[in-house]
């Protein structure tokens, strides 16, 4: 498998670490009894959170596999991305 090294590679481990900790905060809030408004607002955190890392691979992606698929005329990284996107957005 390639090993895939992106300009945002470190930054989107330090967000995944983070939501890791935040959905763990969650899980506590709900093991503690906490009010459901409060835990769904961080629920909502957590999945913006999620968004916003996938923004960032997305990003890395068409601007480094993706134009180098174009360079080498190569579709199945395109045929890979849509079918990524698909599910990413659903």
């Amino acid at each position: 498998m390639n090993e895939h090294n992106h300009p945002h590679s470190k930054q989107v481990i330090n967000r995944m670490a983070r939501i890791i900790g935040h959905a763990e905060a969650v899980k506590r809030m709900l093991e503690e009894g906490k009010e459901c408004s409060e835990i769904l607002i961080q629920i909502a955190a957590v999945k913006s959170a999620l968004n916003n890392a996938g923004k960032l691979i997305l990003q890395d992606h068409i601007n480094h596999c993706i134009l180098q698929a174009i360079e080498n005329n190569d579709n199945e990284p395109l045929e890979k991305l849509n079918a990524a996107i698909d599910k990413f957005i659903k």
